[in-house]
């Protein structure tokens, strides 16, 4: 377990201003109680590297900026942490577009009504035929999910074929306060991301049984251009060898068979998912 000490010794060490000082110490004896999972020891670093190389005691608007930022951080440590000791653990989906995993967390949601919320992810780009805002994705601007990022309100978040695509901490607290284990449909970049946190979920990835099968099922979508579509592909390619690694993920189902698949998907969440999280 590690503690917020490494503020107190940042500030310390780089603060002279008996102005702002006092405010560190201020913060420092509201937080030091506060034990933290050791996973956050990388936000420690992050908020280490950025903030020293930058502290500036001649400028008063930069040294406000630099609390500020700070601030930010703390306060995402603190969403974290109660997300990893309150409520059910999480269950994260993963898989290259168009593996299936859409279709199993609707058959999964369906079979289990009363013991799995979906976290409805944030994206920029533009809706699809019959898809509705706040249902399948919250969709924003880059402008505001550029903004909200920056003041920590994402775990996750990735960049692809030019959209951005994320999950809010709000969405997981919305259904972990629910009594719910949160689902989180998320690709390879936010699974690495949300591993440097604290938020423990169980990992389930979905292999298509092979890049031709996977092409095939992308076209009858009729959604990609040759470009988008050739994107895909090369991404899919790079998220099964993760995939695939030993130790990223508890599951790996591979989806040749719908029927069986789920099948593998559903005796896990029965086995490890709801066992694990007392739910019944």
């Amino acid at each position: 377990m590690v503690n917020i000490l490494h503020i107190r010794c940042l500030f310390k060490h780089q603060l002279t201003d008996l102005e702002i000082l006092p405010r560190a110490q201020m913060w420092y004896d509201g937080l030091h109680m506060r034990a933290l999972p050791a996973s956050a020891c990388a936000y420690r670093k992050k908020c280490e590297f950025e903030l020293r190389p930058t502290f500036d005691f001649a400028n008063s608007i930069k040294r406000e900026s630099q609390f500020a930022h700070l601030t930010i951080t703390i306060n995402f440590i603190r969403a974290l942490h109660k997300m990893a000791t309150n409520g059910p653990k999480p269950l994260v989906f993963c898989g290259p577009s168009g593996s299936g995993k859409s279709t199993m967390l609707t058959k999964l949601l369906v079979d289990y009504p009363t013991h799995f919320g979906f976290s409805v992810s944030h994206t920029t780009r533009l809706p699809r035929e019959g898809e509705v805002d706040g249902v399948h994705y919250h969709f924003t601007t880059v402008k505001q999910m550029k903004e909200d990022i920056n003041e920590g309100k994402f775990i996750e978040s990735a960049t692809f074929g030019g959209n951005m695509y994320g999950t809010s901490i709000k969405a997981v607290e919305v259904v972990r306060d629910s009594g719910k284990v949160c689902i989180l449909d998320i690709d390879v970049q936010g699974v690495k991301q949300v591993k440097q946190t604290s938020l423990n979920p169980w990992y389930v990835f979905v292999k298509p049984p092979s890049l031709d099968a996977l092409e095939e099922r992308l076209k009858k979508r009729k959604t990609e251009n040759l470009t988008s579509l050739t994107l895909r592909l090369q991404a899919a390619q790079k998220e099964i060898e993760y995939g695939e690694e030993a130790g990223n993920f508890d599951l790996l189902v591979i989806n040749d068979d719908l029927h069986h698949a789920y099948d593998e998907i559903k005796k896990f969440v029965e086995d490890k998912v709801l066992c694990g999280n007392n739910i019944g």
